[in-house]
């Protein structure tokens, strides 16, 4: 794009009351974010959604303004810009409704025809946490994905240093401009995240650094990913605010089940039990779910199944035998199609299958369906 289309579009980021989705709505009404500043107010107004309140301040000068002193920083500092409607703006990116318009880029990022997981979760991880985070990056490495994260305290830096070690791109999704980076202590990190990927963010550098710019940024995270996974969560936090829009986007999500008496186990045991993840006990699950194939597995249609070891002697529940009877003599099956034909309520089949999926004796598959092992 040429420098004035930036502009504009810098211009139509900055106005207060336009989000990225009324934004992309106004530009594909009026063609171009250009034209959306030169068109009349009367007939912006009679887009469906658009009213006074949304347009009020649209036609300042002061956007144009600071937008092209945003271009001089841009100018000054090397930084990628990457247009909404353009090719090398993140392609799973441009399917979120609120992906923002315009996204900043430092470092060197190449993201096509590669696999891209987004990897979250407390910022005060414990050593389990940062033990599977590590087991997890360096069993998906064969893989070669790239490893998203927030470049936060705990899980996130975990997940970034352990791609860096495994020689993967890994790419840090900020809540501010590229002109700062938070927390200072991440520093250090700054080159080597570059050097094996880079930065995204959507923020200025004039923008005012605040805590609850970090929801804004997890939409970028998620929205990256073909999944999100969270290793550890307390009932209440920011990863499952990430696991929650991932889930909008239609995405996988995926989360690392923990005692009932962990602290930081509560949020990904809920993701869990309420089937808004799945659970993740083997890094090798995985690519099974996401149909990951290595080279040279093409023939197979499939990613390798995860290698899961069956105890011996499992003894089931009484509604346990009646699914795994089923599921034996049906191969696998729809969660919902097992209710109905097991005489199970739905809410009360999933504490079944969860904990027959504990014992060894089913394993989740995608769509929500389930097969013995």
């Amino acid at each position: 794009m040429t420098e004035q289309d930036l502009i504009y579009a810098l211009a139509l980021q900055h106005v207060p009351k336009i989000g990225a989705t009324t934004a992309k709505k106004l530009i594909n009404h009026c063609g171009s974010a250009e034209a959306v500043f030169k068109e009349k107010k009367t007939n912006l107004l009679k887009i469906d959604g658009i009213g006074t309140v949304t347009i009020k301040g649209l036609f300042d000068a002061i956007h144009i303004e600071e937008a092209k002193n945003e271009l001089r920083f841009i100018k000054e500092n090397n930084i990628k810009v990457h247009y909404f409607t353009e090719d090398a703006y993140p392609e799973r990116l441009k399917h979120c409704i609120d992906g923002p318009i315009v996204l900043f880029q430092s470092g060197n990022i190449n993201i096509k025809n590669q696999h891209i997981i987004s990897i979250v979760g407390a910022r005060k991880i414990t050593t389990n946490g940062v033990a599977f985070c590590e087991k997890l990056v360096e069993s998906l490495a064969v893989y070669n994905p790239i490893i998203v994260s927030g470049f936060a305290y705990g899980t996130d830096i975990t997940a970034q240093k352990a791609a860096i070690k495994q020689n993967l791109q890994t790419i840090g999704c900020l809540a501010h401009g590229l002109n700062q980076i938070y927390p200072k202590v991440h520093k250090k990190y700054v080159a080597q995240v570059e050097n094996h990927g880079g930065f995204f963010t959507d923020f200025w550098s004039t923008d005012v650094f605040d805590r609850n710019n970090f929801l804004k940024r997890n939409r970028i995270i998620a929205g990256l990913s073909e999944a999100t996974i969270v290793i550890e969560s307390a009932e209440k936090g920011g990863s499952l605010v990430t696991a929650d829009i991932a889930n909008s986007y239609d995405r996988e999500v995926f989360a690392v089940p923990g005692r009932t008496t962990d602290s930081q186990s509560v949020g990904c045991n809920n993701l869990i039990k309420f089937q808004k993840a799945h659970l993740l006990s083997n890094p090798l699950d995985v690519p099974y779910l996401l149909n990951w194939q290595l080279e040279g597995d093409a023939s197979t249609g499939s990613a390798s199944k995860p290698v899961v070891q069956k105890q011996l002697f499992v003894e089931l529940e009484p509604d346990e035998k009646i699914v795994y009877n089923y599921l034996k003599d049906h191969n696998k099956e729809l969660l919902d199609v097992i209710a109905h034909q097991c005489g199970i309520p739905t809410y009360k089949l999933a504490g079944i299958l969860l904990n027959m999926e504990l014992k060894g004796v089913v394993r989740p598959l995608p769509g929500k369906q389930f097969e013995v092992i």
